[in-house]
């Protein structure tokens, strides 16, 4: 059983999740038309196959998925109350959960029918997903520095674990310091994220016309469970929408 088929309900909770009927279908929708291999573990983890996603209906609320090569689990799987699902496309591990199966036809041919997963699982090495923010209104992320005065940067990515942040200059900054003072705010939100950060890396780029750009990787500290969460929904509402522009 894989890494993630291990985890339990509560954990996968807290973790990266994909929410919302409209965002679940499409994010299949993909996968089937990829035809992205999964791996379905059922019978409480005994049994797995591989198999493909076939398709969406989502006004049936089902998700279609190919048989087995295997007769004798074609007869067992449809018996299963719970059934995960695991694949890495691209890279990115995913994992969801379906209940009971049932066979049916699809364009002429067998297949299963399984009801679509209330969420989706995405996570990515050290298990956090990072995004790149919109570069239209970037975040603003504001440092207090040593001797008092304020740093304030975009940042081009995020994730629960820390922010990358552009700069014209190193601004002083080298891995190690902390930052005890931080503070950023995001869309739609009223309250400010209040946190503090280690720099990991500042990394010179050299761009056009011999112009060099800094970036700067800061890893949050002690991330209370609240701002967590609120990061959460930013990272789910920026990929929706850049799924549904796409």
């Amino acid at each position: 059983m894989s890494q993630l088929a291990q985890l339990s309900e509560a954990e996968i909770e807290e973790r990266y999740y994909l929410t919302g009927g409209t965002a679940i279908a499409f994010t299949l929708a993909g996968f089937a038309e990829h035809k992205e291999s999964f791996s379905v573990q059922f019978a409480g983890g005994s049994e797995h196959f591989l198999t493909i996603l076939l398709g969406v209906q989502p006004e049936a609320g089902c998700l279609i998925i190919d048989c087995s090569g295997s007769v004798e689990i074609n007869r067992r799987f449809p018996e299963s109350l719970r059934n995960v699902f695991v694949a890495r496309p691209g890279g990115i591990h995913v994992q969801f959960t379906t209940g009971q199966a049932r066979e049916i036809t699809f364009r002429g041919a067998r297949a299963f029918a399984v009801p679509l997963p209330k969420f989706i699982v995405r996570l990515q090495r050290r298990e956090v997903f990072r995004i790149e923010t919109p570069l239209a209104r970037p975040l603003q992320f504001h440092a207090r520095l040593a001797g008092g005065h304020w740093l304030t940067l975009p940042a081009h990515d995020i994730s629960v674990a820390g922010v990358g942040l552009s700069a014209g200059n190193h601004a002083n900054l080298e891995a190690g310091i902390a930052l005890a003072n931080c503070r950023f705010a995001l869309p739609a939100e009223r309250h400010e994220i209040l946190v503090q950060a280690v720099v990991r890396h500042v990394t010179a780029l050299e761009l056009r016309a011999g112009v060099t750009q800094w970036r700067v990787g800061l890893q949050f500290v002690d991330l209370r469970r609240a701002d967590d969460k609120q990061l959460q929904r930013y990272i789910v509402q920026v990929e929706h929408q850049r799924h549904e522009l796409s």
